[in-house]
């Protein structure tokens, strides 16, 4: 071959050549398609990572529709009626039964509860923070020691006056404890009609734990004879200085085992005019505030102030709760309801009112999600227990409360409570409630429905027994024995 042949040639040009294009395109296809699967996965994972983070962060308020899972379990809300089944009934309580428990203990599996449990299937954490109890166990196993073992004793109709009978409705159960008119002292006559049908009341005074000083506020403030505050405790004094000269159970202990019960502000100064009822006896009232010079924390109990309502069988669920906030109330004694009004009575979000909403009170608390309780004149409004009855997870508004049952119900697991000066603040405390935690909150709320429920029979962990357990830790450390009494 000739050089100059040679020469034109470029050297390796069979290495350098490029395949031809219909060889290339499945390579660059495949590429294109695995950098596509990549970025999609990509996104997924993004999408996956956000929404995870979303539902345990962002507020409930933002999602129309709730979602009702907790871990890997669900809360399964009241199911439609059905004429053949009553097992949606959301609060058909048991008859009494001392040897059964309401709630399984807090590691027990997940278990459909049962009827006086509200007929919710919960989720059954392992970490006991979840519970509304302090300690269940402990409370649990103490309270049917109190079934088993506390007797209380009632004097009998013993008046100032020689005719006893002349006085003899200050001293009996009402006729009609659930008539409406009740109102605030509801709590305090429902006590005496469920203590005289229970199990826990002796004939045998030398047997009895306590003494119970059957008179009844609202009858006395009710009676033209009696009828003022100043009257009340002149009265009270005076059948209680009887009390001590007539038995001899008052004197053994200097009345440190004697209770009365009162409900409401007429009742609180009951005991003013008798020295050792008030240093020594049990007060079992409503208007239990730290800051009252009459109540003594620690010795006197915090009874729960309940109106007679119609028992809510099926409760609204939450994701039908379409309100944020509902109070309505007189602001008129209540430096803390003016400020509110003022705060929040113009807020589209909160249904809050200084008077008469165009909805029934009932409804209020239906379709809301908080419900408010503002100290009024006292500390204590039956709103609380509304709140509760009705499935609304209360707001509490009040400083100085002592709580009722607070040594056994860890109310931050089914309430708010704030200062008086978050207020300003209130909005942002609610939105600021994720969903989970909204929801461990009613089911909370369910759960403890049926202390704060009062039955002329009384039922295992009603009202009637949770107050009485409330006596039951105050008990003397020792007994008086046969000799001190003969």
């Amino acid at each position: 071959m000739p050089l100059c042949s040679f020469s034109k040639r470029r050297p390796h040009q069979h290495l350098l050549r490029s395949p031809r294009l219909d060889q290339r395109r499945p390579l660059v296809t495949l590429r294109l398609l695995l950098l596509a699967v990549l970025m999609v996965l990509t996104l997924v994972v993004s999408l996956r990572f956000a929404l995870l983070h979303q539902s345990f962060s962002e507020p409930w308020y933002k999602a129309p529709e709730l979602d009702f899972e907790l871990t890997n379990n669900k809360i399964p809300f009241p199911p439609k009626a059905n004429k053949t089944q009553k097992t949606n009934m959301l609060y058909e309580e048991p008859t009494h039964n001392a040897n059964r428990s309401p709630v399984p203990n807090d590691t027990a599996p997940a278990t459909k509860a049962s009827a006086d449990d509200s007929n919710i299937q919960v989720p059954r954490e392992s970490h006991k923070s979840v519970s509304p109890y302090h300690d269940w166990e402990l409370f649990s196993a103490d309270f049917q020691e109190m079934l088993r073992n506390l007797k209380i004793f009632v004097y009998p109709d013993i008046s100032i006056n020689e005719s006893s009978s002349l006085f003899a409705r200050i001293f009996l159960p009402h006729p009609n404890p659930f008539d409406p008119k009740l109102g605030n002292y509801f709590s305090e006559h429902m006590f005496k009609v469920a203590l005289l049908q229970s199990s826990l009341i002796t004939p045998h005074p030398e047997e009895a734990h306590f003494f119970f000083l059957p008179f009844s506020i609202n009858a006395l403030r009710n009676d033209p004879r009696v009828h003022s505050e100043a009257s009340i405790s002149e009265f009270v004094s005076q059948y209680t200085s009887r009390i001590s000269r007539e038995f001899r159970f008052w004197n053994a202990s200097e009345g440190t085992d004697h209770f009365y019960v009162c409900c409401h502000s007429v009742g609180r100064d009951a005991a003013s005019k008798h020295h050792d009822l008030h240093n020594n006896a049990i007060q079992v009232i409503c208007s239990s505030s730290y800051f009252q010079r009459l109540y003594i924390t620690h010795k006197d109990v915090g009874l729960p102030q309940v109106w007679p309502r119609p028992h809510e069988r099926v409760l609204n669920p939450p994701d039908a709760r379409h309100r944020l906030v509902f109070f309505a109330g007189r602001i008129q004694n209540s430096n803390i309801r003016q400020q509110l009004i003022a705060s929040w009575g113009n807020d589209t979000y909160m249904d809050i009112f200084s008077v008469s909403p165009s909805f029934s009170y009932e409804e209020g608390f239906r379709r809301s999600k908080f419900c408010l309780h503002v100290k009024g004149y006292e500390v204590n409004t039956a709103r609380v227990s509304d709140a509760i009855h009705y499935g609304c997870i209360p707001v509490i508004i009040s400083d100085y409360y002592d709580l009722p049952f607070a040594n056994v119900l860890d109310w931050s697991k089914f309430s708010i409570i704030i200062s008086h000066g978050d207020i300003p603040h209130l909005k942002k405390i609610l939105l600021s409630i994720s969903r989970q935690m909204y929801l461990g909150m009613y089911h909370n709320l369910c759960l403890v429905r049926r202390h704060f429920v009062w039955h002329t029979r009384p039922r295992d962990y009603d009202s009637f027994h949770m107050t009485a357990y409330q006596l039951w830790l105050r008990r003397s450390m020792h007994r008086l024995s046969s000799h001190t009494l003969t």
